[in-house]
């Protein structure tokens, strides 16, 4: 008759699993199961940020930025006010594939559009 695996094992020479050690009197990690997870670092993000041009239209940015970034109107319409003055406004922050993606987005309607909307990314 064949001889399991099971029966060929030595059990006095396999380490516990589980770190319970042989020794009662020993209290370290007696009895105590420890997992070590990996440290994960938070992605690094990203601005989305729309430029100041000359001939997109103010109602094609308000449009945009709730249509692709949720914001409501009163919000848009500061971004908005935002980029015609200072040139520059934060759609908002992602991590980088998302960033991209959106940027993708905005560029792909405001081209459909006839706009020359320009749309970025930046490090936060």
């Amino acid at each position: 008759m064949k001889s399991s695996l099971i029966d060929n094992l030595d059990f006095d020479k396999i380490t516990p699993i589980l770190g319970v050690e042989e020794d009662e009197d020993h209290d370290e990690g007696a009895g105590v199961a420890t997992v070590k997870k990996p440290k994960v670092k938070k992605p690094r993000l990203y601005k989305v940020l729309i430029h100041n041009d000359d001939y997109t239209t103010m109602e094609f940015v308000v449009y945009v930025l709730q249509v692709h970034f949720g914001k409501s109107m009163a919000d848009a319409q500061g971004i908005m006010l935002k980029v015609h003055n200072e040139g520059v406004g934060v759609c908002g922050v992602f991590t980088y594939e998302v960033a991209e993606s959106k940027v993708a987005k905005v560029s792909r309607e405001a081209k459909e559009n006839g706009h020359p909307l320009m749309c970025s990314t930046e490090p936060e």
